[in-house]
């Protein structure tokens, strides 16, 4: 279906849900969806609207600029319109790891997601037969201290070569610098275990397991400059118990990390996330 989706956040007020009703209607505008929140502490309200497209009476061109002649300059509205098609395209950064990579690929051929991957970008070779199978180019970018300007130029440049809406990093074990995030502000989507900061290093699980934790936990979240602190959109958990090896909590552990992603990924897919002051307002 072809549809249109609108965000908004304004200062609460009344007649906002009225007046962009009343907008949609006046353009014969089918709602599909709406959802809405207040946030009472700093008195913010948002929205979401989806419409089918196809009958609506504003040309696609015209209908940001009649909204915000009609509606927004009145409420005060920050506002961001979308539309499904043609699919967003999504640029995946990996490094050794499989099991987010995977997950994803997976989700993509079944349907789950409707997106297109245009290119796969890691700083390791380890994936590559897993992604050309999957017949997407693979582009093997090694980076170090002393490249690393230099390549995230180079990977830039390919992005925008591509057209490339939003990036995942499916478990790359890179930090992306500043100058790369401005590129993409709010269109990095990341998946950490949620053991920081208690257990650092190369060997988490194991750190862990030497605790005697009993619950581990994967958080999805966009990524800004300081690191793995950018707005939450997905966590989940998993527990675990006195007989579970460091083995098996790895194990657990990247069962809860690609299903977090993916989950992630799905929202932000379909126009889902709202990024607030370092926060996130999720429209299920």
């Amino acid at each position: 279906m072809n549809k249109a989706i609108l965000i908004i956040q304004c200062p609460d007020q009344k007649g906002i849900v009225a007046n962009v009703s009343d907008f949609l209607y006046k353009y014969q505008g089918n709602i599909l969806e709406v959802d809405q929140h207040v946030d009472q502490e700093i008195g913010m309200f948002f929205m979401r609207a989806a419409w089918e497209l196809d009958s609506f009476g504003i040309e696609k061109d015209a209908i940001g600029p009649t909204f915000e002649k009609e509606v927004a300059n009145i409420f005060g509205m920050n506002f961001e319109l979308h539309f499904n098609l043609p699919k967003p395209r999504m640029a995946l950064f990996v490094s050794k790891l499989s099991h987010c990579l995977f997950d994803i690929l997976s989700r993509v051929y079944s349907g789950q997601f409707d997106v297109d991957i245009p290119l796969v970008i890691s700083n390791h070779l380890d994936l590559k037969r897993v992604v050309t199978a999957f017949r997407i180019p693979f582009y093997h970018m090694p980076v170090d201290k002393s490249n690393k300007a230099e390549v995230e130029k180079e990977q830039i440049a390919l992005l925008k070569e591509n057209k490339v809406d939003f990036i995942v990093l499916a478990r790359y074990m890179q930090i992306l610098s500043g100058d790369f995030l401005k590129q993409y502000p709010n269109k990095v989507i990341n998946i950490h275990h949620s053991f920081l900061p208690a257990f650092v290093g190369a060997k988490p699980y194991h750190a862990a397991y030497e605790r005697g934790v009993k619950i581990i936990g994967a958080t999805a979240h966009y990524v800004t400059e300081e690191l793995d602190a950018g707005p939450i959109i997905e966590q989940e958990v998993a527990r675990v118990r006195h007989h579970n090896t460091p083995t098996d909590l790895v194990q657990i552990g990247q069962d809860v990390e690609k299903v977090v992603l993916s989950k992630a990924i799905k929202y932000h897919l379909e126009r889902k996330v709202l990024a607030y002051r370092n926060k996130t307002i999720i429209f299920y």
